[in-house]
């Protein structure tokens, strides 16, 4: 009898594990584009990189075309990895700095963050190969559409009297935080890395003998009060027509 049981069970896994590897058998064909799917999203990058590469106004059409390259090359890589990496290859589980339950965004992170290191190391060479570290630089801004230069107006609003030594501190991290998200797909995850890099600056504000939080509350009421003071001048306005 107990060995009919565990002939049985045995029976269970098999065909538990058959159906396993023909559903994801299944995703994996599912997932694969087709090749005139695959040949418009290259074209879409494509002319993603040479938008890009217009931008910087070069005049040398050979290094033009491989500085297009090579951004095309590293675009098309973030996103085929991004593609076959589902967030489901890591387990759920805690974020052991929080407790707290990884998000999918958490498991998309991470295994994106798997990426061949050599995928970031072409981009950033070849770019350096062919433009100045400003135009390096005017790059990444269209990777990260910006957020350089917006997240740190955010801290001059609400640090009016922030220092030049805490500028730059502040500066070198959002760079860091640019560099590093240009191996993310979308402006979701690119936010996301940038979170990581705003939690360093406001830890280091703090460290620095500021109050963040008391800094932030007092930005967002001032803001909050201009808002209703702008309706009740506009309300008045409208009254005394």
């Amino acid at each position: 009898m107990k060995k009919l049981n565990r002939m049985g069970v045995m029976l269970i896994v098999l065909l538990s594990l058959s159906c396993t590897l023909k559903a994801q058998g299944q995703q994996a064909t599912k997932a694969a584009p087709s090749p005139e799917a695959l040949a418009k999203a290259d074209a879409e990058v494509d002319k993603k990189a040479s938008d890009w590469v217009a931008s910087l106004s070069l005049t040398d059409t050979a290094k033009a075309t491989r500085v297009k390259n090579v951004i095309a090359t590293h675009l098309k890589a973030i996103r085929d990895w991004n593609n076959s990496h589902s967030y489901e290859s890591v387990p759920a589980g805690i974020d052991p700095a929080t407790g707290k339950a990884l998000s999918t965004m958490d498991r998309q992170i991470i295994i994106n963050s798997s990426l061949p290191k050599s995928v970031h190391e072409n981009l950033m060479a070849g770019l350096r190969n062919d433009l100045t570290e400003e135009q390096v630089e005017a790059v990444l801004d269209k990777y990260t559409i910006g957020k350089v230069a917006f997240t740190l107006a955010g801290y001059k609003a609400i640090v009016p009297d922030l220092t030049p030594v805490e500028e730059a501190a502040i500066l070198a991290n959002l760079k860091q935080a640019r560099e590093q998200a240009v191996d993310f797909k979308n402006i979701k995850q690119v936010s996301a890395i940038f979170e990581i890099y705003k939690t360093k600056n406001e830890q280091y504000l703090n460290s620095n003998g500021r109050n963040w939080h008391k800094l932030y509350g007092d930005y967002t009421k001032a803001i909050i009060a201009k808002k209703a003071a702008d309706k009740a001048a506009k309300d008045k306005a409208a009254n005394q027509k």
